[in-house]
């Protein structure tokens, strides 16, 4: 297995097994299933090679493959990971597997294209994560909008064209400016390599106008508050996969990127510029959380219910400045970085969990409104069990995965600034009342009409489905130390960096 060209198998086996999906599709419906489900499955299992703990106990990338791509411009194929991609691509392969079983029986148009299309994307975000040539990078990156656009453009609902444009454009015109950076970087360096980057010396004002290019690029994709507008829109009409690879990886490859590239290349704009994160990600916990209060849709709920948890990822990447100017001391920095990252992996686990049960409800009653169910333990009790399960998690149970990530984050808010963990600490009653009035509306209660009366509980394929996704949600939140022990020395190696080149 060393000496297998692991990362661009991982890679590339999802985009070839999506054509072949579709070339299969002639023959029916049944045979591109069962293609995409055992692609989807065999890159899962081959992901789980990359984690053998022992490797990344220092910060060097791991698993790298190098080869020349165009090089009159010095663009070159190079993948590597370290502590920080290798839980985004477990995350990826896991919930593509859970995807196309989801979707086994629900999607009955164009199925194929439907797998094909998921199959494609897992490939490109795996590239994402794993590109550690800057050019190769944003070509994954930008490649990832085209199945997700056709995804909710095909099979979503019925305002599907404005919310693909509006989703498409904003995570384009956001992209074009870290271009440009890119670009710029390229000709200080002399290569498009991102670790060559890392170790520029680039002087204050131009790493202020790269961070901003860098900011407008990753703020889109989290999304941050004020360029959120456009998640609630391409949620609702997002078919259920479309919501869950939406939710569970891509909003996480702005905080990725933030790793990457901003935090490292441009150190003293970040130190510079940090309150404005800071400020943008309290704003998003406290403000989206009050607006998560007053929704009737259930995907719009859980959509701005995922821009206030995302709050707490770029809160605890910003933080270590603050850390480091109120106390002169690196104690709470690591915790706090830590705390975003297991929280990405959280937030990718409960929201692709939340969005799949809504889809259930849809599936049988065609409806995604509050306002239509009351009392489906009644008639769905093993559904409801998963259900509350989520919300609870979502809601930041101590014991489940959504505890752990924001839990660091606020005791490392507390080294900067007590009033900074107090307003972060909001989204524990906030998370609590919106989380659990949409429980006490749908599930419980009398049963409200006849749909819910004739609700039938989950089949084999939806318990396994979000069976898988509750062994995880409580693994993670009653033993993280895996997770957590797995990024540390990455993790350390980039504050060292930071600091060092710190002003």
């Amino acid at each position: 297995m060393d000496q297998l060209p692991l990362l661009s198998i991982l890679t590339w086996l999802p985009i070839v097994g999506g054509v072949l999906v579709l070339f299969a599709a002639r023959g029916g419906d049944e045979l591109p299933k069962q293609i995409a489900l055992g692609v989807s499955v065999l890159t899962f299992v081959l992901s789980t090679f990359l984690w053998r703990p022992e490797l990344y106990t220092t910060a060097t990338m791991q698993f790298e493959e190098f080869a020349p791509w165009i090089e009159a411009f010095k663009v070159n194929y190079h993948l590597g990971i370290d502590g920080i991609s290798l839980p985004l691509i477990l995350l990826t392969t896991f919930m593509t597997v859970l995807v196309i079983i989801a979707g086994w029986e629900v999607i009955q148009d164009k199925t194929a294209q439907y797998m094909a299309a998921f199959l494609m994307m897992e490939g490109i975000m795996i590239g994402v994560f794993s590109a550690l040539d800057a050019m190769l990078f944003y070509v994954f990156w930008e490649a990832m909008l085209i199945p997700m656009f056709i995804i909710i453009g095909v099979w979503g609902g019925p305002n599907r064209v404005y919310a693909t444009l509006k989703f498409f454009l904003y995570t384009f015109l956001g992209s074009v400016f870290m271009l440009v950076s890119l670009i710029y970087l390229y000709f200080q360096a002399g290569s498009y390599e991102i670790l060559d980057f890392h170790t520029l010396g680039i002087g204050m004002q131009a790493q202020k106008w790269i961070f901003i290019a860098f900011l407008l690029a990753f703020a889109v994709k989290i999304p941050m508050f004020p360029v959120h507008t456009w998640l609630p829109d391409a949620h609702v009409e997002a078919p259920t996969g479309g919501s869950v690879i939406l939710a569970a990886i891509m909003l996480k490859m702005g905080g990725y990127g933030f790793l990457r590239f901003s935090l490292p290349i441009t150190p003293d704009a970040s130190q510079s510029l940090d309150w404005l994160l800071i400020l943008l990600s309290l704003i998003a916990i406290v403000y989206i959380g009050f607006v998560a209060l007053v929704q009737q849709d259930m995907k719009k709920l859980i959509a701005y219910s995922s821009i206030a948890h995302m709050g707490f990822v770029t809160l605890g990447l910003f933080i270590p400045f603050t850390i480091l100017r109120a106390t002169g001391s690196l104690s709470g920095v690591a915790l706090g970085m830590e705390g975003g990252m297991v929280q990405m992996i959280s937030h990718g686990l409960i929201s692709g969990a939340l969005f799949l049960c809504v889809g259930v409800m849809y599936d049988r009653v065609h409806s995604r409104d509050i306002a239509d169910y009351g009392g489906v333990v009644n008639t769905m009790p093993k559904f409801a069990s998963f259900m509350v399960l989520f919300a609870l998690a979502n809601a930041g149970l101590p014991g489940t995965s959504g505890f752990v990530g924001e839990f660091m984050v606020i005791l490392s808010s507390f080294k900067a600034n007590f009033w900074f963990a107090f307003l972060a600490g909001t989204t524990l009653i906030l998370g609590a009342g919106y989380m659990l009035w949409l429980i006490k509306r749908t599930i419980f209660g009398e049963i409200a009409n006849e749909n819910v009366a004739n609700l039938n509980d989950l089949n084999g394929r939806e318990f396994i489905v979000l069976g898988a996704l509750a062994v995880s949600v409580l693994a993670l939140g009653l033993w993280p130390a895996p997770l957590v022990e797995v990024m540390h020395a990455t993790i350390d190696n980039l504050i060292e960096h930071m600091m060092q080149s710190k002003i």
